[in-house]
């Protein structure tokens, strides 16, 4: 229970600059809750007072002072909804904006520890179910209480001894909710999971849909959606009958009570033992105040039941922190682009009890080297480039940029010096200077032309209607891979780093495209250590050394020359792409190496 009020408590803090809104709701509440209770009581009186005796003044006199207490009680609670409302959704607004502020402090662990769907559903669904628990707390848990102690004050001092019926229905409403709530939150934690599940399913579907189509699997992914909606339904469906059990419980007891209430009651003007016809009145109003405070309450006692399940779920993203954080006195200047990976080993579960993706890793790489990686589908590949750029970090060993461990870094300044240009290229929707500036924000149009220039991006862009300010769509759905590719890389060179990382990143390209940029990288950006995972050997023959990775371990590190003499792996995957001749590879070699030459003639003059 602690544990639970304090994650309210953390939760609340997001209010934020709402807390005025979220106090002065309350208030409202309480003012027109006082108001509408005195209005039975100004009943009696009329009744007992007035229209007993004959006394039509004082019926009029009263009459206008319950008219002018009903306007007021109607401003109070039409304000108090117009502030529960600003608070809700002001408070639901800094909480998403809270945790998607720290989900960008995610490391890439963090994120592998929820999953993108999750995440999204708690951004959407679970703050949705929070914001409307907080506007219920902020209204009806203070009109019920309060209408509850209120009313019930007024019934006891009216009659005690009648007003004892209210206390045994409230013990039995109780009980049937302390029984209730546990029972229904269970089946409401397993439909939160069911819900994540759900949202996977369609954003797997919508984010393929052309290969769905490609592929006619319609039907099959209709199914598959099905199921996950279904297991969302049984799970709400399962919840939902126990709280339907709350309704009749809360009927049966409001009857009881009435008809209690109105027998004793009776019997006690028939007998003229303390009770008068309009005190018997304003006691009936009073049961259906105290009775319809009970359900309310436990109406609440039910949402909260849900919305705690998604404010844990919220209360973990909000909660989690990043694996990788810069350090106290970080250093924020890399010298160059020097790598050094001393005795490495990784995986990706962080305690080490996961299957070691890399082991041994020892390499030195001196700073403006082109570097050549090759190597087998699962060859960890990506996972060693991704140590350079503190994505995730060692579990033994240290990976060194400029001489320095990257863990000692400022992790802004180090990826600020490393740029990636990942497997999966993503483009954002915008133009393409929007897209381009990612690098630079303050790039000039120039600057922008020419990072594209150098990535054989400018040609295919200037055959755009709209050029350099053409809308990409979200995802850059509107041009091809290879040229997403291009964009892509032109993106990373604006940012002029001393390490630039290219991970299988010209795949979608032809050879000659593919030549083209290595010529125009190793004449604009001669100091800047390149790194170039490829799986065509054309893409590498160039490179200073070539790194070969086999199953994690390093299989060889030389020379294009010295490998083809010396590592099978280099020498097998040469030979299958090159037919087993080295003349047609040279002969390749030389007619990319003339493109790009004449390439670069042209667009030199184009800068």
């Amino acid at each position: 229970m602690k544990e639970k009020l304090a994650m309210i408590g953390r939760l609340t803090e997001q209010v934020g600059q709402y807390k005025k809104e979220a106090l002065l709701s309350p208030l409202c509440t309480i003012g027109c809750v006082i108001l509408e209770i005195l209005i039975p009581y100004m009943t009696a009186s009329i009744i007992d007072n007035g229209i007993a005796v004959g006394d039509m003044g004082h019926v009029a006199r009263v009459g206008a002072l319950m008219a002018v207490m009903a306007l007021a009680a109607m401003f109070f609670g039409v304000t108090a909804n117009r502030l529960s409302a600003k608070a809700g959704t002001g408070f639901a607004a800094n909480l998403r904006s809270a945790m998607f502020e720290n989900i960008q402090s995610f490391s890439f662990g963090n994120i592998d520890k929820f999953s993108t769907a999750g995440l999204v559903t708690r951004l959407t669904t679970d703050v949705s179910h929070i914001q409307m628990s907080f506007q219920m707390i902020l209204m009806v848990c203070t009109r019920a209480p309060v209408t509850l102690i209120v009313a019930l004050v007024m019934a006891l001092s009216i009659n005690a001894r009648l007003s004892m019926v209210f206390l045994l229905v409230m013990i039995v409403l109780f009980a049937a909710l302390f029984v209730l709530v546990p029972m229904s939150m269970r089946y409401f934690r397993q439909m939160f999971k069911k819900y994540d599940v759900l949202n996977a399913t369609i954003k797997e579907n919508v984010g393929a849909i052309r290969v769905v189509k490609s592929f006619v699997r319609e039907e099959h992914e209709h199914e598959k959606f099905t199921k996950a909606a279904q297991d969302v339904f049984h799970n709400s469906v399962s919840a939902e009958k126990i709280i339907s059990l709350n309704g009749p419980i809360m009927t049966t007891c409001v009857y009881t009570c009435i008809l209690l209430i109105s027998w004793f009651g009776a019997q006690m003007i028939v007998n003229q033992t303390g009770l008068t016809t309009g005190e018997l009145t304003s006691l009936l109003s009073y049961v259906m105040n105290i009775l319809f405070s009970l359900m309310m309450l436990s109406m609440i006692f039910v949402m909260l039941s849900n919305s705690i399940a998604a404010a844990q779920r919220v209360e973990e993203v909000l909660e989690e922190k990043s694996d990788i954080v810069s350090p106290e006195n970080a250093v924020t200047q890399v010298k160059d682009g020097s790598i050094d990976f001393e005795q490495v080993s990784f995986s990706y579960r962080q305690t080490g009890e996961g299957k070691p993706v890399l082991s041994d890793i020892d390499l030195h790489i001196r700073s403006g080297e082109t570097i050549g990686v090759i190597g087998g589908t699962g060859s960890s590949k990506s996972s060693l480039v991704n140590l350079i750029s503190r994505l995730y970090d060692v579990n033994a060993g240290c990976v060194k940029v400029g001489g320095v461990d990257v863990r000692d870094y400022d992790v802004e300044a180090l990826r600020r010096e490393v740029s990636v240009v990942l497997q999966k290229n993503v483009l954002f929707s915008g133009t393409i200077y929007d897209n381009l500036r990612w690098g630079d924000e303050n790039a000039t149009e120039a600057q922008c032309r020419e990072a594209c220039i150098l990535a054989c991006a400018d040609e295919f862009i200037q055959g755009f209607p709209d050029g350099y300010n053409t809308r990409i769509e979200r995802g850059g759905t509107n041009v091809s891979g290879g040229q997403k590719q291009r964009l892509c890389i032109a993106r990373a060179l604006l940012r002029k780093p001393k390490v630039l990382i290219l991970d299988d990143s010209t795949s979608a390209v032809d050879t000659a495209t593919d030549a083209r940029i290595r010529a125009a990288l190793a004449k604009y950006l001669p100091g800047t250590t390149k790194i170039i995972i490829a799986q065509r050997i054309a893409s590498v023959q160039d490179a200073d050394r070539v790194l070969v990775m086999d199953e994690g371990r390093i299989n060889g590190f030389d020379t294009p020359q010295r490998l083809l003499e010396t590592n099978a792996i280099y020498r097998e995957v040469y030979e299958s792409q090159n037919q087993g001749g080295s003349g047609d590879f040279d002969e390749d070699a030389q007619k990319d190496a003339a493109r790009a030459k004449t390439s670069l003639k042209k667009g030199g003059a184009r800068v």
